[in-house]
């Protein structure tokens, strides 16, 4: 019996799907309810799809993802697979130590030591919070007053976790490319938004106390998103934004396999193999030779991948056809617990 935490239009639709077609054994529960300890007596794992901007989540998701690995059950996402979702500090120190070829990042703690680095520093750099998705919280740094001005804010009053102005330009960009009422929509929900915070931003507190630089790669037209579930990986090739330098959440994909350098593919098995996750997307650039790494996150957006025509597996070698990624997550996750008792 496996638990799933149901919430629409997350990875638990099609988690719930699976099992009712294939007949496996489950039950939805709600992770927020006090009494979910008692919910999961009889079950022997939780799938749960947090989301970064979920404030109740962000609250106690990884607690009860250790409590409840502590007595023996399964959970998806585990801890190595979670502990460093929505947190580019912890993924710094991460990646570093696994030797990953990460576009080198700069974390201070001091403004005087921020404001001594950002003298002596080739600009532009690049400026992100710790947390944000879609490049929302990500800044081109081109100029030294510019600078300052984040170094000086992010030791004084901070930033909101969620910038509503740049999510509004980044909806308005997407109307203007495709007009369509949705999109309308969804430029009018951002205007709104702008005046009346969610309450998820609300309820999350600024972040200040730190300032976080990352490497400017230039000649970047696009970066490449790999996703890796077990041993398949599947990827996308993310354009630029007209007149941006940002290619996370704007939308113009490309699900051409052939133009996904094979590097990435076996790069990112091989970090996997490390970081021994369950579900792993890695953001990579690719220029020339080389290949850069700029973050890792367990969640994604599956309506980006609908139109992948297959997957690689371990060995690299390709397998034709469509899949459903949350497929692969309960398919994997019930083998686990099938070893387990057997």
């Amino acid at each position: 019996m496996i638990a799933i935490h149901h919430k629409e239009k997350s990875f638990s639709d099609k988690w719930i799907q699976y099992c009712q077609l294939y007949h496996v054994p489950f039950k939805t529960v709600n992770c927020l309810n006090s009494n979910i300890m008692s919910q999961l007596h009889c079950c022997d794992g939780l799938m749960w799809h947090w989301f970064q901007y979920d404030s109740k989540a962000i609250l106690f998701a990884r607690q009860l993802t250790y409590s409840l690995e502590q007595v023996g059950k399964r959970v998806f996402p585990d801890s190595m697979t979670a502990w460093h979702f929505d947190d580019k500090l912890g993924q710094k120190y991460l990646l570093e130590a696994i030797g990953a070829p990460l576009v080198p990042a700069h974390i201070f703690f001091s403004r005087k030591d921020a404001m001594v680095w950002i003298k002596k520093t080739k600009l532009p750099t690049v400026f992100k919070l710790r947390c944000g998705a879609g490049a929302i919280n990500v800044k081109l740094v081109r100029t030294q007053q510019q600078a300052e001005k984040l170094i000086r804010r992010a030791f004084g009053r901070g930033f909101a976790v969620n910038d509503r102005i740049s999510s509004f330009h980044d909806r308005t960009r997407h109307f203007q490319r495709n007009k369509t009422l949705k999109n309308i929509f969804h430029v009018f929900k951002g205007l709104v938004r702008i005046v009346y915070a969610p309450v998820d931003d609300r309820l999350r507190p600024r972040e200040r106390g730190y300032i976080y630089f990352q490497d400017f790669i230039p000649d970047m037209d696009s970066d490449i998103r790999v996703v890796v579930i077990g041993k398949r990986a599947f990827a996308i090739r993310r354009a630029i934004r007209e007149g941006d330098f940002r290619a996370s959440g704007s939308g113009l994909i490309d699900h051409d396999p052939t133009k996904i350098p094979m590097e990435c593919i076996k790069t990112a098995f091989d970090l996997n193999r490390k970081l021994n996750t369950q579900c792993i997307a890695f953001d990579f650039a690719a220029v020339g030779n080389d290949i850069y790494l700029f973050e890792i996150s367990y969640g994604f957006d599956p309506k980006g991948y609908a139109a992948c025509p297959g997957f690689w597996d371990d060995a690299l070698n390709w397998h034709e056809g469509s899949f459903y990624p949350e497929w692969f997550m309960i398919e994997d996750f019930l083998q686990t617990i099938a070893g387990r008792n057997t």
